[in-house]
């Protein structure tokens, strides 16, 4: 009965939310006000009418696809531990390994591969190549739920890296269709997908687990392959032919794309940052469920109630909180305060004693979600919109190629501080860690603030 109320909420959250949401993108909708009527044929006119009307809808099915990406992660994070020491049949330390080298394994062809699909969003459009990474993520699902062995998880990993781009355009296409003045808080919206995954993934995998670990697999695969039908029929195009460009390998490569960000003035202190920011994510990404068993000894269960708190809060954060926020404070301030609260919210994880501990340092580690958007904001104001996809595309890259060495490195830290026989037990050094390198990425944003001048730092 409580596992049914559970779910009962999040699916209510999830309406609740998705509605505010549409309303939200609507009352913003000043992308598709920019129709003028002047000297317009009769078929213009009904084509730009339709697509006012579409707005909604396909703003709606932006965050649907983020949220389902997210969902897929979601369901399996509570079991996935269990899942890697039943296939490897070792203990939790080894698996925590082996997590790093399925993290790996993704984040290298994320890492080769989003730079090529965002510079052919910038070629043919967001929705073809959006479809097309949906449809591939679908069939990796079903891949994942028949794989019998630790070495197909391996092959469904890098099948999702190859695919796993739909991020990149999706981040690409709210681009598209934001201004100076909504950037930041559409971004948001990213983050509020993100949020409300980790509400509902985890509820779903608990839930579903119980009926086998390859279940959560499936429902994963037909939500994503349904969304695939449903955007074909819904989704419009935001990048107009003349804002295209042509295909460049040279451009299309993981430092090609990022070597040419080098031509906009002063986004390479922020792109630093954001590697920092990336890597020390991973302190909780990577083991927090790890952590939470070897020191609270916690069960599936309860990993799902603290993922869905996490996704709760974020969702708050991102999708409520941050559109009152960051116009009072800018950009600037946004970003100075939110890595420093994300740096004080790993510190209190990792010289938390109690298990209630974690659930009460989750609200200044979600607050400084505050930072992200407002870094994605500057970042994309100071670049063309021909080339959105492929500033999404680098960062991305830039994202997995964190996700190479995050993965590892903090995975392998908390098996060093947890193996039998260690000479210092300590659980949280993931988490110590990761505070540090939020520290160094606050500096550094300092810095490059002071030192640059940018569009749309937003200040208050």
């Amino acid at each position: 009965m409580v596992i049914r109320c559970w779910v009962t909420i999040c699916c209510l959250l999830n309406l609740t939310f998705v509605l505010r949401v549409q309303t939200v993108f609507v009352n913003e909708g000043d992308y598709y006000n920019h129709i003028v009527l002047k000297n317009t044929t009769l078929a213009k006119l009904k084509i730009s009418i339709s697509m006012a009307k579409s707005g909604k809808a396909a703003l709606s099915f932006i965050f649907v696809t983020l949220l389902l990406d997210v969902i897929g992660i979601g369901i399996i994070i509570p079991v996935f531990p269990q899942l890697i020491e039943q296939l490897i049949g070792g203990n939790l330390s080894e698996a925590s390994r082996w997590s790093g080298w399925l993290t790996f394994a993704y984040a290298i062809m994320q890492f080769i591969c989003a730079p090529i699909i965002g510079n052919l969003s910038d070629k043919y459009g967001r929705r073809p190549v959006l479809l097309l990474s949906l449809f591939g993520f679908g069939i990796d699902y079903i891949f994942l739920a028949l794989s019998p062995t630790i070495w197909w998880l391996f092959v469904g990993r890098i099948i999702a890296g190859v695919f796993g781009a739909s991020f990149t355009t999706a981040t690409a296409y709210i681009a598209d269709i934001s201004t100076n003045e909504n950037r930041a808080q559409n971004f948001g919206m990213i983050g509020a997908a993100f949020g409300l995954g980790f509400v509902i993934g985890p509820a779903i995998g608990g839930i579903l687990g119980e009926l086998g670990p390859r279940v959560p697999f499936i429902a994963a695969a037909i939500l994503t392959l349904i969304n695939v039908v449903y955007g074909y029929f819904v989704l419009p195009e935001s990048l107009d032919k003349e804002h295209r460009r042509p295909f460049e390998w040279k451009r299309a490569n993981p430092m090609g794309s990022l070597l040419q960000l080098n031509k906009y003035k002063g986004l390479g202190g922020l792109i630093i940052a954001l590697v920092f920011v990336y890597i020390a994510s991973h302190a909780v990404q990577s083991t927090w469920t790890f952590i939470n068993i070897e020191k609270f000894n916690w069960s599936p269960f309860t990993v799902g109630i603290s993922l869905t708190v996490v996704g709760l809060l974020v969702a708050i954060v991102q999708g409520g909180l941050i559109r009152f926020i960051n116009p009072k404070l800018g950009n600037e301030k946004s970003i100075y305060i939110g890595l420093g609260l994300y740096a004080l919210g790993l510190l209190l994880f990792a010289f938390a004693t109690q298990s209630w501990m974690m659930f009460a340092f989750l609200v200044p580690y979600c607050l400084g979600g505050i930072a992200g958007p407002a870094l994605q904001s500057i970042l994309s104001s100071n670049v063309p919109q021909n080339e959105q996809g492929e500033l999404q595309g680098a960062l991305t890259s830039l994202m997995s190629a964190t996700s190479i060495i995050g993965p590892l490195f903090m995975t392998y830290l908390f098996a060093w501080f947890t193996k039998p026989g260690a000479s210092v037990k300590f659980a949280g050094a993931p988490f110590l860690a990761g505070a540090v390198f939020m520290l160094i990425s606050a500096l550094i944003a300092t810095r490059s603030m002071k030192k640059d001048s940018f569009v749309n730092r937003g200040d208050a």
